[in-house]
């Protein structure tokens, strides 16, 4: 019995081990709230500027900056509970968050905040939010 186990336990774990095809890039104007791109892209965001950010999913921020616009950054990869619980902590010592420095989801656990996931930020896109006709 436990060598069919093995048997056919070995291909689920070859499995596990495999390559997965990376992600392919995620349009910002199609992640989260629908936006317009209005712009190119910026490595970095002057963290005085920042008025708010909004988490829309696992891999997806809006950081909206004093004056009004909003950057929106795609996260290479999904990073896991950030859609769920819709906040994050970032470590920098430079006056600018950047692409690719790591942000960490905050996760409620029985009263407390701790730091969960590390995730490393997109680049940060200039949008504009499409209003609905219905609106």
């Amino acid at each position: 019995m436990i060598c069919r186990f093995a048997i056919l336990a070995a291909p689920l774990a070859v499995a596990a081990c495999a390559p997965i095809d990376a992600e392919t890039e995620v349009d910002p104007a199609l992640a989260g709230p629908a936006v317009e791109v209005v712009g190119e892209g910026r490595s970095c965001l002057n963290l005085a500027q920042i008025r708010n950010s909004r988490v829309r999913s696992d891999q997806v921020i809006d950081f909206e900056m004093r004056g009004g616009d909003v950057y929106r950054s795609v996260l290479p990869t999904r990073c896991p509970r950030l859609g769920f619980e819709r906040a994050f902590t970032y470590d920098t010592s430079l006056t600018q968050l950047c692409r690719q420095d790591i942000i960490y989801t905050l996760e409620q656990i029985g009263g407390s905040v701790r730091r969960g996931a590390g995730c490393g930020l997109g680049e940060f896109v200039p949008v504009e939010y499409v209003e609905d006709e219905g609106e």
